[in-house]
């Protein structure tokens, strides 16, 4: 599986509520599409949230977001980590 970092924009004056919320519906159904959502960021100030997950594809990871409420403006193949 690859991992991919996600991104959303437009989310300004999100609170740590609202993420948590909108990462437990995706935790709810990642699995129909094989994702594993593993950690989520916002800075409320930008606007900007970012997902991390390991997916067998980045359209996989949109399916789950779309299928949430929250479809990403970005999805990025994260291949190499230390």
């Amino acid at each position: 599986m690859t991992m991919f970092m996600d991104v959303h924009h437009g989310m300004a004056g999100i609170t740590a509520e609202q993420l948590k919320a909108a990462h437990e519906a995706d935790l709810a159904v990642q699995d129909r599409e094989g994702v594993e959502f593993r950690q989520a960021w916002a800075d409320p100030e930008s606007g900007t949230v970012y997902c991390l997950s390991s997916a067998p594809s980045k359209e996989a990871v949109q399916r789950v977001h779309e299928r949430t409420g929250h479809p990403a403006d970005e999805v990025h193949p994260v291949p190499l980590q230390v």
